[in-house]
């Protein structure tokens, strides 16, 4: 079987925990924990999220006085798919002896005309007082919004419409390659429809949505979104919270599951259950291995349709 495993942000950084390098360098030991199992008996794609590590960078650019101007986003995304990468394939390859095992910096095609791009939304970088995030607004022509108690540069967060590399992913998995890609929904560009050049853009594409379109373009059977939480729940955090263990596409939408949340992690399993007809399923990190053989999780599934 061909698996997509989206890996939550809080795979290597745990909620709380300091960006230092140590930390990220252990956290990585329980994801390929956590995954050897099934590369020993499945074609795999790793992706992965890079909030944490994004963040990180765009601090440390922004705060460095000897740029004429901080390093653009798109940039620091390729950075972090580099950093990442190489973590995870260190871990991955000592955990599966023998086998080959390669980190791509990956791109993901949107559209230059995609409504996002006028109504940026997603946080990145450091919080900022009011005065120098009004200085930083003015200096560098960004965007931001209210964010606790102070204020974020936001930026867009266009749909992906095809991942450029998906062949080399597909030629790789047929080679028995474990693949890690798709850090932090690649690298966003824009595909020129006359000479087909692709221009960069200082957006971020959403995690879980690239690996849903990921895993259509390589023809994977099961796509496989890990989080913090073993499963979905229904009015979580309130009183009448349970567990929703199984699920259609039009069920998941119709829960309206919070946008920075579970919101993101729905709407990729129920994109590639109606476009595929085949299964997703949201759950844990360790208990990735249980997930796909039916014993932990949310299963998606295709609506059932009566003639």
């Amino acid at each position: 079987m061909r698996i997509v495993a989206a890996l939550g942000g809080n795979a290597l950084l745990h909620r709380g925990e300091r960006t230092d390098a140590d930390a990220q360098r252990t956290n990585t030991v329980r994801v390929a924990t956590a995954l050897a199992a099934l590369a020993h008996d499945h074609e795999l794609v790793v992706t992965y999220g890079n909030a944490p590590q994004l963040d990180l960078l765009t601090a440390q650019s922004t705060a460095d006085a000897t740029l004429t101007a901080p390093y653009p986003v798109d940039l620091l995304g390729a950075q972090t798919q580099g950093m990442i990468g190489t973590l995870l394939v260190r871990v991955l390859r000592g955990a599966l002896p023998g086998r080959s095992v390669v980190a791509l910096v990956t791109h993901t095609r949107v559209n230059g005309d995609d409504p996002a791009f006028e109504d940026p939304t997603e946080f990145v970088g450091p919080v900022y007082p009011e005065r120098p995030a009004r200085f930083l607004a003015a200096k560098h022509g960004w965007c931001m919004a209210e964010y606790r108690h102070g204020r974020r540069r936001v930026v867009a967060a266009p749909s992906p419409e095809r991942t450029v590399e998906a062949d080399t992913v597909r030629v790789l998995l047929e080679t028995g390659t474990v693949v890690v890609c798709g850090g932090g929904g690649g690298v966003p560009v824009v595909c020129d429809r006359v000479t087909g050049a692709l221009s960069a853009v200082e957006a971020v594409v959403d995690k879980d949505l690239a690996a849903a379109r990921l895993a259509e373009e390589v023809k994977a059977d099961f796509l496989l979104v890990l989080t913090d939480v073993p499963n979905i729940y229904a009015g979580y955090g309130t009183p009448d919270q349970r567990p929703v263990l199984d699920a259609t596409p039009a069920e998941l939408r119709d829960a309206r599951y919070p946008r920075r949340t579970m919101g993101p992690k729905a709407e990729a399993a129920a994109r590639f259950v109606e476009n595929t007809g085949r299964l997703a399923a949201i759950g844990a990190l360790d208990a990735a291995y249980e997930i796909v053989h039916g014993r932990s999780g949310t299963l998606v599934r295709p609506d059932l349709f009566v003639a």
